[in-house]
């Protein structure tokens, strides 16, 4: 007589054999974002903006602006892939608090910039009369706001989620936010 093993039982094991790594005891907690993103790459955003300014040998303009939602740490990261093609700056914003709170930016060359005519919901002129294109896409997770000024694509990212707060207007006053000076820049 051949006794079989329930299917429950079988994909419980097999599930706890491939994923006990993530079981956390209560004294335990994950690890801080503060280990985590600079384990992957990233840095300050001052570091980032510095090695992605060495490696084009060209200053990068970032928004003075941020959205309106709460932040508990920023990071930047220089992607130095496999030739320039997939060469970018990332600025991440994200909250330890509020999953949700998760703005970035993107800047790339515009030499190697990323089409996306297909998913414009809305465009927008800018106040230096260059055109922002709005995407919103529910696929995606995020919507974007995407424009071109000083020979760099920028595409400005926040979570859907909190839309009600930080609509494609709020975007717009953020990437306009380039064009001002501090007064340190204006001597």
């Amino acid at each position: 007589m051949q006794k079989t093993i329930p299917l429950i039982l079988l994909f419980a094991v097999f599930f706890y054999g491939t994923n006990h790594e993530t079981v956390y005891s209560k004294n335990d907690s994950p690890q801080p974002m503060e280990e985590i993103y600079p384990e992957i790459g990233y840095k300050t955003v001052e570091g980032a903006t510095k090695d992605f300014e060495k490696h084009f040998k060209k200053e990068l303009k970032l928004p003075l602006r941020v959205p309106p939602i709460s932040f508990t740490h920023q990071f930047g990261r220089f992607s130095n892939l496999s030739g320039e093609m997939n060469d970018h700056f990332e600025i991440t914003m994200i909250s330890d608090q509020f999953a949700q709170h998760h703005y970035k930016i993107i800047v790339r060359s515009i030499k190697y910039k990323v089409s996306f005519d297909k998913y414009i919901s809305e465009v927008f002129k800018l106040k230096n009369g260059s055109e922002a294109a709005y995407i919103e896409d529910p696929n995606i997770g995020f919507n974007l706001l995407v424009f071109e000024r000083d020979g760099w694509q920028y595409v400005l990212s926040i979570d859907s989620d909190v839309v009600d707060k930080v609509a494609a207007e709020v975007l717009v006053q953020i990437a306009n936010s380039i064009d001002y000076t501090t007064k340190a820049e204006s001597f």
